[in-house]
């Protein structure tokens, strides 16, 4: 069973003005399927290809080859991207994901300044994290397509800061698009996530 790359949840333009839809469409159908497509080519023929795609990148063993990590890696991050992110997004999270934020940051806004920092320090490309890990919660970040999933974490929140995923729209501004991000985020996938993981 080859991996395939989920539809988006929304239009190309639903995430408009924040995120283009232009920079959508190709991040979705060119990026991801890319990393789909090598991904399917390294674990063709082996057990590894019926393997859910977060169990793999969790897997040392799988992991130590380079393209799995890589493209498994980026499979299994934009998969979760796309779901953490809506028309109808933005606000504050509310409830036991909301009380999980005060405790391990203070405040959302103490919250926002960590994970905003983690994104725009990231030097070169990668990714920007909320993590489960143990009972809390964790702002994190990772080189390339590495995800926490690796290192034993559960991401309930990603923010993609390779520069395909801005770049269009606003250049060499990260911090422009971390800020507009936070426009997208669906805090009700975000909380499922939450509550899945714990």
């Amino acid at each position: 069973m080859a991996f395939s790359v989920p539809d988006l949840p929304y239009d190309f333009a639903a995430l408009e003005p924040h995120i283009d839809a232009r920079t959508m469409e190709i991040h979705h159908d060119k990026h991801h399927a890319a990393y789909v497509a090598k991904l399917n080519a390294a674990v063709a023929g082996t057990p590894l290809a019926d393997v859910d795609i977060n169990d793999l990148v969790a897997d040392a063993g799988a992991v130590s080859n380079p393209a799995i990590r890589n493209n498994g890696g980026g499979h299994a991050n934009h998969s979760l991207f796309w779901t953490v992110m809506s028309g109808a997004g933005g606000g504050e999270p509310s409830g036991d994901l909301a009380a999980a934020i005060d405790a391990a940051f203070g405040s959302f806004a103490g919250f926002q300044e960590k994970f905003s920092a983690a994104a725009a320090n990231r030097f070169g490309s990668g990714w920007a994290w909320l993590s489960v890990d143990g009972g809390g919660l964790i702002v994190e970040s990772t080189p390339n397509q590495d995800t926490p999933l690796m290192d034993g974490r559960t991401p309930i929140l990603g923010i993609d800061v390779w520069e395909h995923a801005y770049y269009l729209n606003y250049q060499n501004r990260r911090p422009d698009y971390i800020a507009a991000f936070y426009n997208v985020i669906d805090w009700n996938s975000v909380a499922a996530r939450f509550a899945a993981a714990r």
